[in-house]
């Protein structure tokens, strides 16, 4: 049975549980600025939660938390770039080879839809070669892994934050399945436990900055919405100071 959708964005109830305890446990840990489905700056991902601790006498540090509910849920994000372009490029290889030896045995496949039969593309799946499908299919997922699925891959080399960690159920905690860099917190008896420390990302102070200013920008919307302040009522309030 599936989980319960409990909002317009078609989130579950074990969705909306995982971030409230993330948003919990940061400021339990002093990151006292917090904001929900953040939109990270320098990518096009957003965050479960996002949060910022000061620090004394300096800028203070960034955190970013994501919450994964299912094991397909995480794998899906968790395709590391390096180890998935080595595997692409091998396929690859294999491929132009099957091709060069398929075009040998089968010169009578050109498409005709070159005016110079060298440059003539070949149908090479008409022949039904099973080593070259299973190529293809590999060759094909590996790419759609590749670019749409490399999102904890991507967080930590865009430096988007100082400190990353995945918030689990602890049905599905595994030490494998955490993406190098990460943290794991996992939900245990209503409460979060930090099982694996993530490693500290040295990132910009600039990057630091910018994602406090989101964390600022949605608690602004938050209280908007809770006191009924529309962006029509700032357009109005804004155009009386010109006059």
């Amino acid at each position: 049975m599936g989980a319960r959708v409990t909002n317009a964005r078609g989130e579950t109830e074990r969705h909306s549980r995982l971030k409230r305890l993330a948003f919990l446990w940061a400021q339990a840990y002093g990151y006292s600025a917090c904001a929900m489905e953040l939109a990270l700056p320098q990518s096009r991902y957003r965050a479960d939660v996002a949060a910022y601790r000061p620090e004394p006498k300096t800028i203070g540090s960034t955190a970013i938390f994501e919450c994964k509910q299912a094991l397909c849920d995480l794998r899906r994000d968790n395709c590391q770039s390096d180890a998935a372009r080595q595997r692409l490029e091998t396929i690859c290889e294999r491929r132009q080879l099957l091709e060069a030896r398929l075009c040998a045995h089968y010169p009578n496949l050109r498409n005709g839809d070159s005016l110079f039969p060298e440059f003539d593309s070949r149908n090479l799946t008409a022949i039904g070669h099973r080593g070259y499908a299973r190529v293809l299919r590999e060759l094909n997922a590996l790419q759609n892994r590749l670019y749409d699925c490399t999102k904890f891959d991507k967080l930590i080399r865009y430096r988007c934050a100082n400190l990353f960690f995945l918030v689990l159920p602890e049905e599905l905690f595994c030490n494998s399945e955490i993406p190098v860099g990460w943290g794991a917190l996992v939900e245990s008896e209503g409460a979060l436990r930090l099982m694996r420390k993530p490693i500290w990302q040295e990132t910009a102070v600039e990057n630091r900055v910018r994602l406090l200013q989101r964390i600022a920008m949605a608690g602004t919307r938050a209280f908007n919405r809770q006191l009924e302040i529309t962006f029509d009522d700032v357009l109005s309030r804004r155009a009386t100071l010109y006059l």
